[in-house]
């Protein structure tokens, strides 16, 4: 039993002084870095029977080391070589006080004032400048327009109804090289042709499935002699879906009909071609 009790104590007495050492260790460090604190801030060690231990007095400075710490400013000589490592936001000092930190983390600062949120709450301001806006298109010109009576302004570039061209001369542009169709991703067009006594290629059949179309515009794009385009007409609605299967006599018409917009629609888009 008394073999047992002194292990017992044996233990405990390493273990104290491990810990004793380790605190040691650590504010001797401490001091090392920062002189300027003292000596009323050392660690006591007092020894009783020949064990170490911690004194009260001890135990009270470790207590408010820290408070120590955050209340004196350093006092370095050596400033060029520590400008960079201090923080903008604290003081002068490596280490400020807890009114100059709380300065920077106070989540309400520069926020709204009680007044000003009282003001927002009974006055209702954001209803207010609500209805300010809608109150002040009443002195502003109108928007709407009188459709279909009135029309707005289309882009030149607008991509409507599709037309077939001719050549002044009454002739069609088309050369039936199948651009249009191969280049169409919803394989809108259809096309097939044949050779002409003069040997040259035409069309016998130019169909458009306007069902399909997505208008892209690339048919129009692709197409070297300028035949296939899209005209401005946006107003061409059926009745039944047969009559959006456009074929080569249609198209020539839609083109025939609006000849004059497609010319002077792409004169004014050369420039950026």
């Amino acid at each position: 039993m008394a073999m047992g009790q002194w292990l017992a104590r044996s233990r405990q007495r390493r273990r104290l002084m491990v810990v004793t050492m380790s605190l040691t260790l650590t504010v001797n460090m401490a001091f090392a870095r920062r002189p300027s604190l003292g000596l009323s801030t050392r660690l006591l060690l007092l020894p009783s029977n020949s064990n170490p231990f911690i004194s009260p007095t001890a135990l009270r400075h470790l207590s408010t080391s820290r408070r120590i710490l955050q209340a004196q400013p350093a006092h370095n000589h050596n400033h060029d070589a520590t400008n960079h490592l201090k923080s903008p936001r604290l003081g002068t000092g490596a280490y400020s006080t807890r009114e100059e930190l709380g300065k920077y983390v106070n989540p309400y600062e520069g926020g709204p004032s009680a007044l000003e949120k009282a003001a927002h709450l009974f006055f209702f301001t954001e209803i207010v400048r609500g209805m300010w806006l809608v109150l002040e298109q009443f002195f502003r010109p109108p928007y709407t327009i009188m459709y279909p009576f009135e029309k707005g302004p289309l882009s030149p570039r607008f991509r409507g109804e599709h037309a077939l061209r001719r050549y002044p001369s009454g002739e069609e542009r088309c050369i039936a090289c199948k651009l249009c169709e191969a280049i169409c991703p919803a394989q809108a067009i259809t096309i097939e042709s044949e050779a002409r006594l003069d040997g040259s290629r035409r069309t016998t059949k130019y169909d458009i499935d306007m069902t399909k179309c997505i208008y892209c515009g690339f048919c129009q794009e692709a197409c070297p002699v300028d035949a296939i385009v899209e005209t401005q007409n946006q107003e061409f609605s059926t009745e039944t879906r047969e009559e959006l299967l456009y074929n080569k006599e249609k198209l020539l018409a839609n083109g025939d009909r609006a000849e004059a917009e497609v010319a002077a629609n792409l004169h004014a888009d050369h420039v950026y071609r």
